[in-house]
């Protein structure tokens, strides 16, 4: 089985007003020295980790690992761009349920870390109100603002980032040219950022329209290979626009760091039980794709324009409205487009022992809805921004 793992971007929260408070280098300071402080578990344990660390190595390194267990890696607690954000980064996990565990104590950590000062952790894709975030003071972040200026100014969106093991460049790239059509039903299963500096922006997953400004974002056409997939990395860089391959910012993409695939798309989930099976979803569709080159079978040659169509209406619909389907290219419903889904991953679920339990958190989200629907619950409800951050904060750490 592929370990797999995940990072989190979470929004601080004051504990009292619900407003975004820039206090994530405090809270990594007084957390280093207090609370992890004699702690092997403490994230100073794993420094020096990048971006790509949840996955650990190549896969099955971690089989056998059972969760709770006192050897496995503790969850890691990182800077990110702003000072209003934290990222949480998990362990390498072999399965939904060992993951969903790691996700909650990761949550409870940051949270447990910015109480230090007044605040909370909450998985919200984007801030509920107006605010003027602050760039974290580190050199590679203020060389981004001096090139893109407003772009990263007004950056503050919370991703959620899969990360699935795989044997080699040739492997990850042959499961990126295969998983591209399901990404847009990924995002809108996630869907959790309505609002946009204090407006309902109409759109369920605003976070994926303020992230495509960025120059290298969205779906990549087919690679081919390795060699063709690192040429283009390299021609980007070559242009000049990018800093470095951390800002290949493509919806999935080869780890820079570490031997995965890097799936981008999906907004942070509100409910860790969601975030935890998309990404067990996610790990199946990898092992699918991963059957599927080793078999012989070519990727469906759907153009990166088409998938761009498709990943916007999920942005704007989330599983409110009408999706487009992932091999027929034709407007359908959200149900018909997860199904689809399912299927495409169910016989890798069946044998893993996890398609009952993604069958039927799947259909909740369908039911019930993302962290989209249940914000914009709150706000008709109360009229008030601080009960739908209250709210998102109970049921981030429930």
């Amino acid at each position: 089985m592929r370990t797999f793992g995940v990072e989190e971007e979470l929004l601080l929260v004051d504990v009292h007003s619900g407003r975004l408070v820039a206090a994530a280098q405090p809270i990594l300071e007084r957390y280093d020295a207090g609370v992890r402080a004699g702690s092997s578990a403490r994230t100073g344990d794993t420094a020096g980790s990048q971006p790509g660390d949840a996955a650990g190595s190549r896969r099955g390194n971690t089989a056998g690992r059972r969760p709770g267990k006192e050897a496995s890696p503790s969850e890691v607690l990182k800077l990110e761009v702003q000072q209003e954000q934290i990222e949480v980064v998990s362990p390498p996990c072999t399965g939904i349920v060992e993951l969903e565990e790691a996700i909650k104590r990761g949550r409870a950590r940051a949270d447990t870390a910015a109480k230090l000062v007044g605040a909370r952790a909450v998985a919200m894709a984007t801030a509920i109100e107006q605010v003027q975030p602050h760039l974290v003071p580190k050199p590679r972040y203020q060389t981004m603002m001096q090139r893109f200026g407003l772009l990263l100014k007004e950056q503050l969106t919370c991703g959620f980032h899969v990360h699935v093991a795989v044997d080699s460049d040739e492997e990850g790239v042959a499961v990126l040219d295969r998983i591209r059509i399901w990404l847009p039903v990924v995002l809108a299963l996630s869907c959790n950022s309505p609002y946009w500096r204090g407006t309902d922006t109409s759109y369920c997953s605003y976070r994926y329209q303020v992230w495509s400004r960025w120059p290298s974002t969205g779906p990549s056409e087919i690679f081919g290979s390795g060699t063709a997939y690192r040429t283009l990395v390299a021609s980007l860089l070559d242009s000049g626009v990018l800093l470095d391959p951390g800002m290949v910012y493509f919806d999935a993409r080869l780890s820079p760091h570490q031997p995965t695939v890097e799936i981008r798309i999906a907004d942070v989930c509100m409910q860790a039980e969601h975030a935890a099976v998309l990404a067990g979803v996610i790990r199946a569709l990898v092992e699918t794709a991963a059957q599927q080159w080793r078999a012989g079978e070519e990727p469906l040659p759907v153009k990166a324009v088409q998938l761009r169509l498709a990943s916007w209406q999920a942005s704007k619909s989330g599983v409110e409205g009408e999706l487009v389907h992932p091999l027929l290219n034709k407007p359908c419903n959200p149900g018909t487009a997860v199904t689809a889904l399912l299927e495409q991953a169910a016989p890798v679920l069946e044998q893993w022992g996890e398609r009952s339990v993604a069958e039927q958190v799947l259909e909740r989200i369908l039911r019930h809805g993302t962290g989209s629907r249940r914000q914009r619950l709150s706000m008709s409800r109360s009229g008030s921004r601080l009960s739908v951050v209250a709210d998102a904060v109970e049921i981030t750490h429930a």
